[in-house]
């Protein structure tokens, strides 16, 4: 497998690494807040995070949902939490011109799901040189992202993830089928586990996505049983006032016993 730094957080070679943060960038006050009390907490528990946040949710039910800011606001953000934190950042584009830009600020760069077949895109992230992390498209097979990857490394890229998020299954639903972790960890490159993601139910509340946080726990430590490389899982202290994604991100005071929970199960599958 092919294990790479970012930063000093490591993806890969035996580590269970994590990617926290809440759904979208909000305001300078909150992001410094959220990297703040997830870094306290990962410290508490001894484990290493990225700090990730969306400056544009540009996949969105309906046009009265909230999509961010702006990308000027939200990587001015992203920059002043990587600076006043000390914490590397992850973030999502959506089309080629803001590839440049986001490689700027971000240490990693984060394909969407719905986006991860979009060749240029793909080209164009490997090409900044930084650490890409696609999600699977709901709509694809795990042995299908053999095909992501060989894109990405024939564009030169060699720090790649490979993220599960949940297959279609029926309407504003999904499913995760956990044999997706093994069967894309053989392409040689550390899996993720979007948890948060996996536990939507796209469309369910009509102009909005709905989703069933209370499984979260459950669907981390089975995550983690079956030996994902790292755990991606959107935190937010009052997920009720989120702006978006609020039904399934995790609320912040469930954070350090959840992860304290999945390091002792990673210790017990490395063993």
């Amino acid at each position: 497998m092919k294990s790479f730094n970012v930063e000093n957080v490591a993806f890969g070679n035996g580590n269970l690494t994590f990617i926290l943060g809440p759904c979208v960038v909000e305001s300078s006050e909150h992001a410094l807040f959220m990297a703040r009390e997830i870094n306290d907490i990962c410290k508490n528990v001894g484990v290493e995070f990225v700090y990730k946040s969306s400056f544009d949710k540009a996949n969105r039910s309906s046009m009265e949902s909230f999509r961010g800011q702006g990308m000027k606001f939200g990587l001015e953000i992203l920059a002043q939490v990587k600076s006043e934190i000390g914490v590397p950042v992850i973030t999502d584009v959506h089309e080629t011109w803001q590839v440049e830009k986001v490689a700027a600020v971000a240490d990693m760069i984060q394909i969407p799901a719905f986006l991860c077949r979009q060749t240029d895109l793909l080209i164009e992230s490997a090409r900044t040189g930084k650490a890409v992390n696609v999600k699977k498209g709901q709509f694809l097979s795990p042995w299908d992202a053999k095909n992501i990857v060989e894109k990405l490394r024939q564009a030169g890229s060699e720090k790649i993830l490979l993220t599960e998020r949940g297959a279609s299954f029926g309407y504003n639903n999904l499913v995760v089928d956990l044999r997706s972790f093994p069967v894309m960890r053989s392409f040689g490159v550390p899996v993720v586990f979007d948890v948060t993601h996996s536990l939507q139910l796209p469309g369910g509340l009509g102009k909005a996505t709905g989703g069933q946080a209370e499984y979260i726990e459950h669907f981390a430590r089975a995550g983690v049983a079956c030996g994902v490389d790292a755990v991606f899982m959107e935190v937010h202290d009052n997920p009720a006032k989120a702006p978006s994604d609020g039904p399934n991100q995790l609320p912040l005071n469930r954070l350090e016993k959840l992860l304290r929970k999945l390091k002792t199960i990673h210790e017990v599958v490395k063993s």
